[in-house]
């Protein structure tokens, strides 16, 4: 059984940076495609990254240039390392693994003064 796990959520400043774990188990993350969503309170669930086994990589026009995605394969982990944080990008992040249909529980991102 697949499980994520996310960490690294907070409150931070805008400008402020944060870097976002999801760690896998019962999987091995370099075979498969992973995805970073957000939910914003009140609106639906965003794609935000995505990375491909072959370590492609896809980003929503919003993040741009500010958030990169990553995976450690010794550590089986995946990351979301956001810069230039802004109040639009508080959300509760999620990973994702679309092949297993395997959700984190989410990690809540607080953009505020």
């Amino acid at each position: 059984q697949v499980q994520l796990v996310e960490s690294g959520g907070g409150l931070v400043q805008p400008g402020g940076s944060l870097n976002l774990s999801c760690a896998a188990s019962g999987t091995i993350l370099r075979f498969n495609t992973m995805r970073w969503y957000r939910q914003p309170p009140g609106k639906e669930r965003e794609l935000v990254a995505t990375i491909t086994p072959g370590s492609k990589t896809n980003y929503a026009d919003s993040v741009k240039g500010r958030f990169a995605i990553s995976r450690d394969n010794a550590k089986n982990t995946v990351y979301l390392q956001m810069n230039s944080l802004k109040p639009d990008d508080t959300a509760v992040y999620y990973c994702n693994m679309p092949t297993a249909s395997a959700w984190g529980q989410g990690t809540q991102v607080t953009v505020s003064s």
